[in-house]
């Protein structure tokens, strides 16, 4: 199912799809992307644990029927999926109860930094959030990831400082971004 689309991207669900089941794997088992998210515990081992990567994506959000996800961003006439980006209840204190506070992310694979797809595909995300009512969006970047840093400032997010409120006390460099006035 397609989320959003833009120029350059489609905006899709994760399929079970063997190109997409490898695309994962090769994000998610590479250390140059998962040691910006939460300190690798989540590095995929295994290319078998691509699916039950899936399965977990889509349970995670289905009850928000659409609204939240985490999604490929898949480039438009070559297929290659560049990546994710996520919309989702930044999680509580405890790193599990959601919060009301609403996140924007992204996960590229290596091949696709520096082509603007993250900045791209987060501006989609954020425009149909910011329709359906949103007033803020946050961002929320480990410490030292300047690329991430970088695709917020492109995005026009202010930097609030450090926070240690989300994701079970974690401290992470925190951007906001408001409603755009009318």
């Amino acid at each position: 199912m397609t989320v959003v689309t833009t120029d350059r991207l489609v905006i899709r669900e994760w399929s079970d799809s063997p190109a997409d089941l490898a695309r994962i794997y090769d994000i998610y088992s590479r250390d140059e992307v998962m040691r910006w998210l939460g300190g690798g515990s989540g590095v995929l081992t295994d290319p078998a644990q691509a699916a039950e990567r899936v399965t977990a994506w889509r349970e995670r959000y289905a009850r928000y029927d659409g609204r939240y996800g985490l999604w490929a961003i898949e480039v438009r006439g070559s297929g290659v999926v560049a990546g994710s980006v996520l919309l989702k209840p930044l999680p509580g204190a405890d790193g599990v109860t959601p919060t009301e506070d609403i996140e924007v992310g992204w996960h590229l694979h290596p091949d696709s930094w520096g082509h603007g797809y993250a900045t791209e595909a987060a501006r989609a995300v954020l425009a149909r959030e910011f329709a359906s009512g949103s007033r803020e969006i946050y961002a929320v970047v480990t410490p030292g990831n300047d690329r991430s840093t970088a695709v917020c400032r492109r995005l026009g997010m202010t930097y609030v400082g450090r926070r240690t409120d989300w994701y079970g006390g974690t401290e992470v460099e925190t951007f906001v971004l408001a409603t755009p006035p009318s």
